[in-house]
């Protein structure tokens, strides 16, 4: 694959909807936008929350949507079961691998604990040279405005070696991420 080409986006969010409107409809909006752009949609394989709503969105556009889910999540977050491909795996490690693998590039979506575990595994890899797919939060309503100070703190509290920012962007809107991702290797 040539280095800035993104044929597939792994989507990390929330299995809930949050305290805000926006959150839904970023997400809806960042489905339309992969669908229309041809962008292939790997996720956590919930039917629930703006999860869910990034799924039906790529799949109401005519697009592919993989989604990868634990047996022990499977009834919790009620497995989508109309996406183009489902994988019900062993454990939360093999979940983020096979999503790994699946991705050309990784958009996160406001959400919660996981999300954020999931994205700051993603950039430690990074950093580590582990990868280089582009990494973008898109920051509805300021939603990752405190990610990004505690990255910062992290940086000039002398606990990172160089700029941490560099290995990841932020946007203001899903089809500012799109742009990115599609001009862009990150």
């Amino acid at each position: 694959m040539p280095p800035n080409l993104v044929c597939s986006i792994c989507v990390f969010c929330g299995a809930g909807l949050g305290d805000n409107p926006a959150y839904k409809e970023a997400a809806a909006d960042l489905g339309t936008q992969m669908a229309e752009s041809g962008l292939r949609l790997v996720y956590g394989g919930g039917n629930v929350g703006i999860m869910g709503a990034v799924a039906d969105a790529v799949l109401a556009g005519g697009g592919e949507a993989i989604g990868v889910i634990p047996k022990f999540l499977r009834d919790r977050e009620t497995a989508h079961e109309e996406l183009s491909e489902l994988h019900v795996v062993d454990s939360m490690h093999t979940r983020k691998r096979l999503m790994f693998d699946l991705a050309d590039a990784f958009v996160v979506l406001p959400g919660g604990l996981g999300t954020i575990e999931e994205a700051f595994e993603m950039i430690t890899w990074r950093q580590l040279g582990q990868h280089e797919k582009p990494i973008i939060f898109i920051n509805t309503n300021n939603y990752w405005q405190p990610f990004c100070a505690l990255v910062q703190n992290v940086e000039h509290s002398g606990f990172s070696h160089g700029d941490s920012t560099q290995y990841f962007k932020t946007a203001p809107d899903p089809l500012s991420a799109i742009r990115l991702l599609t001009t862009t290797s990150g």
